[in-house]
């Protein structure tokens, strides 16, 4: 008779096995990495670590399907779309990943799913657990950049600051690259910076 760790293990690894058959061993490692972190930071913050493993290891389940395909996909679950989407269609492996999530490997914990769904964007109402898969993300061990041994000393400190610089950092990628920005990211960074200046009041 399995204890209820030894369950939550194998269903564990039920999730790893499938995973490993949908993505590149450079996704499938970063997605481990990501789990890891986002247990440590849900830790600290008082998030539910076991949420937020699942939302790290599945986050990126659908990273590696072509960018042709996403749209289809995203079409078929009747998600909305915003031209930014198809101009830039990676951006849609997040929430298409929130429903394979809950299609593929049988995941029926919404905020688990929804995590999923706004890894790469951020929402204008953030949960706990949103934060931290999305921080979680971006500092992972296998993240290497200028600056992201300071963002995660700030992640451990303060979550809200560390998704400003998240959401700075990516806007500020997308335009040296002249890419859009997806309003979805503005919307979100702008409703922060007000509930951080309400706080103040």
């Amino acid at each position: 008779m399995h204890s209820k760790q030894g369950r939550k293990n194998l269903k564990l690894d039920f999730y790893k096995d499938r995973l490993k058959g949908m993505l590149n061993h450079k996704r499938y490692e970063h997605s481990l990495g990501v789990m890891n972190t986002a247990m440590q930071l849900a830790t600290v913050h008082g998030a539910d670590a076991e949420q937020a493993a699942l939302a790290g290891l599945l986050h990126d389940c659908a990273r590696c399907i072509p960018e042709d395909r996403l749209v289809e996909m995203a079409r078929e679950f009747d998600l909305s779309l915003h031209e930014v989407d198809l101009a830039l269609p990676v951006l849609l492996h997040a929430p298409v990943g929130g429903r394979l999530a809950r299609r593929d490997f049988g995941v029926q914990d919404e905020a688990v799913l929804r995590a999923i769904a706004v890894h790469t964007l951020g929402d204008k109402y953030m949960t706990l657990l949103d934060k931290v898969l999305f921080i979680a993300d971006k500092v992972e061990p296998g993240r290497h950049f200028q600056a992201v041994d300071k963002l995660r000393a700030l992640a451990k400190q303060d979550l809200d600051r560390a998704l400003l610089s998240c959401y700075d950092m990516s806007i500020n990628y997308a335009l040296r690259l002249g890419d859009q920005v997806h309003p979805q990211m503005i919307t979100a960074r702008n409703k922060l910076i007000l509930d951080k200046l309400s706080r103040k009041i």
